[in-house]
């Protein structure tokens, strides 16, 4: 049974949000400032998201935690878990900021960025794209050398990791080892600048990786002002 797309409308963009279908977020810090600031941190915003993405039904497949920025590859299993996750992750972390560090305000530039990835090719260059950050970034060679990525976790699957596997990397061999391996290979293919752009453009813009872009108003039956719907939705208060 085909599943009807739930749109996020925010101002001049609508983010498009199928259940079952997997994401890639970014989240960034306010003015490029940073997010983290210790190990603390890092461990403390790790702990959020695995607790709120049990609650509210996502999946995690992949994540890297930057100083100033977050990238994360979810699949939602109802059409708001993801931007419930992405709130309650937001909200108590920068509640825990603040209070460590005696500050006020938000660390967040503002609302997340999200875009559907809708394909097993897209699926395996958003893992890698996501887990070499650090390598692109030069803070290290290897992304086995950054301690805040999945890159670990999904080399070496172990029982109290809380990442869900993606249906494309159970593809990757025929058990743990195989697939292990066939995952730590794909590291060694350079990525596809297409993909990646796509990949990048699509979560900026809201939309599907890959798909054709028209420019102006979305469709009458899509527009929320003929609708009549508010341009506001509970996203206006993640942090």
């Amino acid at each position: 049974m085909a599943v009807a797309p739930f749109f996020d409308f925010m101002p001049r963009i609508a983010r498009m949000v199928i259940p079952e279908m997997s994401l890639h977020v970014v989240q960034r810090g306010h003015d490029q400032q940073d997010c983290f600031f210790n190990e603390s941190d890092y461990l403390a915003y790790l702990g959020y998201l695995r607790e709120f993405a049990e609650r509210f039904g996502c999946s995690v497949h992949a994540y890297c935690l930057m100083t100033n920025h977050v990238h994360l590859f979810m699949t939602p299993r109802r059409a708001n878990a993801c931007s419930q996750v992405m709130k309650f992750t937001g909200q108590y972390y920068v509640n825990r900021i603040n209070r460590r560090l005696e500050r006020s305000g938000t660390l967040w530039e503002g609302r997340f960025y999200s875009g559907l990835v809708p394909s097993e090719r897209y699926a395996l260059t958003c893992y890698r794209y996501i887990e070499l950050n650090p390598v692109e970034a030069r803070m290290v060679r290897h992304p086995a050398d950054y301690r805040w990525s999945s890159y670990t976790a999904n080399v070496r699957p172990s029982s109290d990791s809380f990442l869900s596997r993606h249906p494309v990397y159970e593809t990757l061999g025929i058990d743990d080892a195989t697939r292990a391996a066939g995952y730590m290979a794909l590291f060694d293919v350079p990525l596809e600048p297409k993909l990646v752009d796509d990949i990048r453009k699509a979560t900026r813009g809201g939309y599907v990786a890959g798909a054709p872009r028209k420019r102006g108003r979305p469709p009458r039956s899509q527009d929320p002002e003929k609708q009549g719907l508010s341009l506001f939705t509970e996203n206006r208060d993640c942090p």
